[in-house]
């Protein structure tokens, strides 16, 4: 699964208008290293239509939000309920899934930045090393009405000054910034909000989408991201005995059985529907050899590349 870029989440957002992505660019960003903008929850969805349900992805750039409304947040084997108000901190190091419970219900707001725009010689922060952007913190917090009052002032600076002519609005918004991430690390982790049954039965299901994702195999230059129970598990943030014994128990088979079936159904596909040669096919699904290909074949399907090509 690549990482979703900055470019992806406007063309989303405004369904690749580019006079529309234009509106949204704040005045003077690219004169600056980086990318940041800050959004309205309730306005953007009201302007451009847009449907907030946010895929299970990893995105190449940082996003804080604040969030009102009764949603669910679906994070490695963990399930997130929020019936009002939250504060949400995503990394490009998670994926993770968002759904709102209540279409009609959503407002707060919402900030994102590349790393390059909040690096530590101008922030005076390093995000790689802060507590609240690790793999195993805590991303969200369910917040008082107090809270999400003191929050919003924040994100009301923030939207203040990304429309100032201020000469120096960029330096001001990172310490606004850094305000939001400080609230965040203050407080104590709601674990009341992370539900404990089912979670195995999440991690299955998680684990299926990201095999899922890295198919269909386009073109013999594409090639797998995702090869080994432990890529799987890297990317989930949990460690591969546990994925392993979560879906033996939810589906019946190792994870190296699923994988293997996946890649015997795309091989047949690519083996049949396509002119590549066997070599650009065993490239594509990530065997560094050929003859590791037609063993692996050959043992799951008892026919060579070749011969099932010509059956």
């Amino acid at each position: 699964m690549k990482l979703k870029s900055i470019d992806e989440f406007y063309n989303e957002i405004t369904d690749f208008d580019s006079a529309e992505q234009i509106s949204l660019l704040p005045d003077g960003i690219q004169k600056e290293i980086g990318h940041f903008n800050v959004f309205n929850i309730k306005d953007l969805y009201e302007t451009f239509n847009e449907k907030p349900v946010m895929p299970y992805d990893r995105r190449a750039y940082y996003k804080i939000s604040l969030i009102k409304g009764k949603n669910r947040a679906e994070y490695a084997d963990k399930v997130i309920n929020v019936e009002k108000h939250a504060l949400l901190f995503a990394t490009p190091k998670i994926p993770y899934h968002y759904v709102p419970q209540d279409l009609q219900q959503q407002s707060g707001h919402f900030c994102v930045f590349t790393p390059e725009f909040f690096t530590k010689d101008k922030s005076g922060i390093d995000l790689e090393t802060l507590p609240i952007f690790q793999p195993e913190g805590f991303p969200i917090f369910e917040i008082s009405e107090e809270e999400a009052e003191a929050i919003e002032l924040i994100f009301k600076k923030i939207h203040d000054e990304i429309v100032s002519d201020y000469t120096y609005k960029y330096d001001l918004i990172r310490n606004y910034v850094s305000e939001l991430i400080h609230f965040g690390q203050k407080l104590q982790p709601a674990t009341a909000l992370y539900s404990k049954h089912n979670s195995a039965a999440r991690v299955a299901s998680l684990f299926a989408e990201l095999l899922e994702r890295q198919f269909p195999v386009e073109s013999p230059r594409q090639r797998l991201e995702l090869r080994t129970p432990k890529d799987y598990a890297d990317r989930l943030s949990v460690h591969v005995n546990h994925l392993n014994k979560v879906l033996k128990e939810n589906t019946g088979k190792t994870t190296t059985e699923l994988i293997s079936r996946r890649l015997i159904y795309e091989a047949k596909i690519l083996l049949k529907e396509t002119d590549w040669n066997i070599s650009e096919i065993a490239y594509s699904l990530g065997f560094e050899e050929l003859a590791h290909f037609s063993n692996f074949f050959k043992k799951q399907t008892t026919l060579t590349p070749m011969s099932f090509r010509d059956k």
